[in-house]
C-alpha cells in the first residue's frame, strides 16, 4: 500500500516500542520513508542490518534494548532517552506482551491461565505505557504537536467468539483482553489529563494476516464484512493520520481498524 506524505512528520523524533516486531518495523520503515527521526525501543537484540537501512534514507535511528517486563530497564531507557532526545513529538506504545501456545499458562483455558503469565502481560501491555508516558512528559511537552498513540485490539472492548478457535492451538487469554481494555481507557484519561497541549489516542486493530491457522483465518474473515484480515500496512495508515497535523481534532478516541469486525 502506498502511503499519503504527511510533510509536518518531517525532521521530528518519533518513539516506537517493539519496534523490531512485525508492526513495529512496518511502523519505523514507514516513518522513515516520511523523513521522522526514530527512537526504537524492543526486547530483542539490536538489528543492526534494519537500522542502517533506515539510517540510509537520511533520517536518525537510535535503538535502546529494553525488558519491558522490568521497571529498572524502564527506567534506564526513559533517562537515556530524556537526556538524548530535549524534544519528543510521537510516542506510539507499540510493544505487547501476546504470548505463545509455548508460555505457560497462557494459550489454555481460564482455569489454567496462571497468575504469572498474567502479570507479565499487565507490566508490558499497561504498565510500560503509563510509566513511558509519564517518564518522557516534559520532553512531549517541548513538542509543537505532541501525540501518542497506544495500540489497543479489539478484544480491549470486544468478549472473544470461541468458535473460531476450534481445531487451533490458539487461544484469547483473559489477561491480553484486559491489558489493551486498560490501555484503551487509560488513552481516554490521557487525552482529558494532558490537553490542550498533547492529543492522545489508541489503535486497535482487528486480526493481521500472519499465516495463522487457515481454519481460524477462513472463520475470522467470514466475520469480518471486508472479507479479509488486515495487513501491517492498513494499521500504519490509520497511525500516520493521526500523529500529524492532518489528525489535529483527534483525541481522546479509539480508533477501530478491524475490517467492520466490531459493526456486526
Amino acid at each position: 500500500m502506498k502511503h499519503a506524505l504527511y510533510e509536518d512528520l518531517k525532521g521530528r523524533n518519533v518513539l516506537i516500542t517493539g519496534g523490531l516486531g512485525f508492526l513495529g518495523r512496518a511502523l519505523c520503515s514507514e516513518f522513515a520513508n516520511q523523513g521522522a527521526n526514530l527512537i526504537i525501543l524492543d526486547k530483542i537484540a539490536f538489528d543492526k542490518e534494519f537500522i542502517d537501512d533506515l539510517r540510509s534514507r537520511g533520517v536518525g535511528a537510535e535503538f535502546f534494548q529494553v525488558d519491558f517486563e522490568s521497571q529498572d530497564s524502564r527506567v534506564n531507557a526513559i533517562n537515556s532517552i530524556a537526556s538524548k532526545f530535549l524534544t519528543l513529538d510521537v510516542l506510539i506504545n507499540n510493544a505487547a506482551f501476546v504470548g505463545t501456545t509455548d508460555v505457560s499458562g497462557w494459550a489454555v483455558p481460564f482455569q489454567e491461565q496462571s497468575i504469572e503469565t498474567w502479570r507479565k502481560a499487565i507490566e508490558v501491555n499497561l504498565t510500560t505505557p503509563f510509566q513511558l508516558v509519564q517518564g518522557l512528559l516534559e520532553n512531549l511537552r517541548k513538542s509543537s504537536q505532541p501525540a501518542i498513540i497506544n495500540l489497543g485490539s479489539i478484544y480491549g472492548t470486544l468478549g472473544p467468539d470461541w468458535s473460531l478457535y476450534e481445531g487451533t492451538v490458539m487461544g484469547n487469554p483473559a489477561a491480553y483482553a484486559a491489558s489493551k481494555g486498560g490501555l484503551i481507557q487509560l488513552s481516554r484519561w490521557l487525552a482529558t489529563t494532558l490537553g490542550p497541549t498533547i492529543r492522545v489516542n489508541s489503535i486497535s486493530p482487528g486480526g493481521i494476516e500472519r499465516n495463522q491457522n487457515p481454519t481460524f483465518t477462513e472463520k475470522y474473515i467470514s466475520k469480518t464484512p471486508l472479507k479479509k484480515m488486515a495487513t501491517e500496512s492498513e494499521i500504519v495508515s490509520a497511525i500516520l493520520f493521526l500523529v500529524s497535523s492532518s489528525g489535529s481534532y483527534i483525541t481522546g478516541q479509539d480508533i477501530k481498524v478491524d475490517g467492520g469486525w466490531s459493526a456486526w
